[in-house]
């Protein structure tokens, strides 16, 4: 079940510890679509009350394997003042090519139409592989508020096509493969969102830092060090579940157990990533 009073901790521990003060709100992380149209109402409004002049940016992610559902949450987000929306392509019957896409998202922007709307782009998962170079044609006309992409994808050829189109600057690329954001960094992503920001948000700032200041051998540490860390947990098996287990025990925020069909993260797995974590020494000394 959902565990409503712990989000005050978690928006307390990010902005404080973590230098985290974005969030994405019922996303892959966190479960959104294992829960139920109230559940993600209830998160919604939680992390919009307890954000309040604490955080400076909280999308929710609206996506939905029906229309009706997806329309309904925008609505919802729109009437609690949410930042943005971002939506999935539907991923049991999907669309097959850029305009059945491009008119399921703009049926559900148009429910929110004062609030920057963000495609959700992660093939792995949906398995809809139209490229993003290809829907951001046209895109504006169709869908006025749209804002950008949350590209969870490893093709960084189709990245650097969005951007080198992006020629005004008017969308927002966030990277969501969190162990290829400074490659996503260099081909011109401008900002990241991703489940190991939870517990290396500060880290990763310090990279974002390095790489501004173009100091490429710093920001390249950090990212290596992630990769260690990630190359790690991979290999024991690492997914939702593991995540909230490293997150449980980096934060001391309890993070529940993930719902069937996800099962928690093992013990042997607890041990073995809290003691690969702690033998990383970061550049910044800790």
């Amino acid at each position: 079940k959902i565990n409503l009073p712990v989000i005050r901790q978690y928006v307390d521990y990010l902005v404080n510890e973590q230098n985290v003060k974005n969030v994405f709100v019922n996303g892959t992380t966190g479960e959104g679509l294992s829960l139920s149209i109230q559940e993600r109402k209830q998160l919604a409004e939680e992390w919009m009350c307890q954000g309040k002049d604490k955080l400076d940016h909280v999308i929710i992610h609206v996506g939905a394997l029906n229309l009706p559902e997806c329309q309904e949450l925008a609505r919802h987000a729109a009437a609690i003042g949410a930042g943005g929306i971002a939506v999935i392509a539907p991923f049991f019957f999907k669309p097959t090519n850029k305009d059945e896409l491009v008119a399921f998202l703009q049926k559900v922007a148009s429910e929110a139409p004062e609030v920057p709307f963000y495609y959700y782009h992660i093939p792995p998962l949906t398995g809809v592989k139209i490229r993003v170079e290809e829907l951001l044609d046209g895109i504006k006309a169709q869908i006025p508020t749209f804002q950008g992409v949350k590209f969870s994808d490893t093709d960084l050829l189709d990245l650097a096509q969005c951007i080198n189109k992006n020629e005004t600057g008017e969308f927002e690329f966030l990277y969501g493969v969190d162990e290829q954001l400074l490659g996503a960094l260099a081909v011109g992503a401008n900002g990241a969102v991703g489940s190991t920001y939870n517990y290396l948000g500060r880290q990763t700032n310090l990279m974002l830092q390095a790489f501004a200041k173009l100091d490429f051998a710093l920001a390249q540490q950090y990212q290596f060090l992630t990769g260690e860390f990630l190359n790690f947990v991979i290999k024991l098996g690492f997914g939702v579940a593991q995540t909230k287990a490293v997150m449980t025990f980096v934060s001391g925020i309890p993070m529940g157990p993930p719902r069937l069909p996800l099962v928690d993260a093992s013990n042997e797995f607890i041990v073995k990533a809290k003691a690969k974590l702690d033998s990383i020494v970061w550049p910044n000394g800790n």
